[in-house]
Parts: structure tokens; sequence; C-alpha cells
């Protein structure tokens, strides 16, 4: 009955160190965020360079337009066009022969308007670590305009902030009814400090990229 019981504390006492911990950093990436995240493009600063994050064109399940995605296109393409910044890299996935995030979104971009010149593929942004430490060692930017939606965008300006990069967010619209309680999120916030912790690197680095003045 006692080891029962110690069992059962200790269940008790871990779940309540996960939720301390998820509460704790959810916290902090929030704090940082203050002040830095915009939702109107005429109140963006300037950038040289605006980081769009990665993410599917298509829902997994159903294979309908994915919102997340449409949203961020829609947001960068306002951005370049109020001229809030001159260049784009644009950073996702593409660990498959049939799946390019980058790719894809340069597509939609220059449909959308935008000179090819001004766009700059990460094909190496497996996570949004990857893309925010690779904007730095491969691209050579130590400030950046984030573009994703708000939740997104806090994880990845506390990101820049502990890489020594200066970044605002420009938040792209959210899903219908999205605007909630996200637990992969609220995971992925404690990934980050788990990250620094065993001193995770990206999965690829590689050559430098010489973006124009």
């Amino acid at each position: 009955m006692k080891k029962k019981k110690l069992i059962i504390w200790s269940l008790l006492t871990l779940l309540l160190m996960a939720i301390i911990s998820i509460f704790v950093c959810d916290v902090i990436i929030k704090e940082n965020a203050k002040g830095k995240l915009y939702s109107n493009v005429n109140d963006v600063p300037y950038r040289k360079v605006g980081l769009l994050l990665g993410t599917a064109k298509y829902t997994k399940r159903r294979g309908f337009d994915n919102p997340y995605y449409t949203n961020r296109i829609r947001a960068a393409t306002e951005l370049l066009k109020a001229g809030k910044v001159k260049y784009l890299v644009i950073s996702g996935d593409n660990s498959r022969k049939d799946y390019n995030e980058p790719e894809m979104m340069r597509e939609d971009l220059i449909k959308a308007g935008i000179d090819s010149t001004r766009l700059y593929l990460d094909y190496a942004g497996f996570r949004t670590f990857d893309s925010i430490v690779r904007l730095k060692e491969i691209f050579g930017q130590d400030s950046v305009s984030v573009i994703s939606q708000l939740f997104h965008n806090e994880r990845a300006l506390y990101l820049a902030s502990k890489e020594g990069i200066v970044a605002n967010g420009f938040n792209a619209k959210d899903r219908p009814g999205g605007e909630g309680f996200y637990l992969r999120e609220k995971l992925a916030r404690v990934k980050v400090f788990v990250d620094y912790l065993i001193a995770t690197k990206p999965k690829f680095l590689g050559d430098k990229i010489k973006l124009p003045e």
C-alpha cells in the first residue's frame, strides 16, 4: 500500500512540475515578445530582411487549403509591398523530394506580384529553431521581421533574442476560431528551453549566403 501511495505521489509531483514548467516557459516567452509584435503593417519598423516561416500549403487530413499558409503569404506580400522589408528569406521544410515548403511559398509570392529577386530560400528550416539560427549563421543577418501567426512569432522572437538578433514580428491572421490555447505550442515553448539546456544545433548549416545591400 505504501509503495502504491509513493508511486501516486511521484506521478502527481511530476505532473505538477510539468504544469509549472509549461506555465513558466510560456510567461517568459510572452514577456520577451511584448512591444515587438505588430498586426498593422503601417506600424512595423523597417528591417532589411523579413523571415517567412514555412508551413504546409494543404491540411494533412483532407487536403484543404491551410489557412496558416495562406495568411502568411498574404502577410509577407503586404510587408514587402509596403516597403517594410527589402528582401525575404523563406525558411521551411524540404526533407523529401516531393515536399518543398520554400519553393511553394516562393511560387505563391511571385503569383502575388513579388519580384523574385527579392526572395531567398532556406531549404533547411526544419524547425523554428533551425530557421532562426540559420538566419544569422548562413544569411548573416542580425536584425529581422519575422512573419507568422502571433503565437508562433512569440516563440521565434525569443529564439532570436537568444541568438543576438534584433527582431520584431508581423502577425499573419490566425485560422478561424484558432485564437485559443495551443497545447502543441505550449509544449514547443518548453522545448525551446530544453534545446538551449542541452546545446542543440541545427540539423544543417552549410555555406554562407550573402544578401545584397
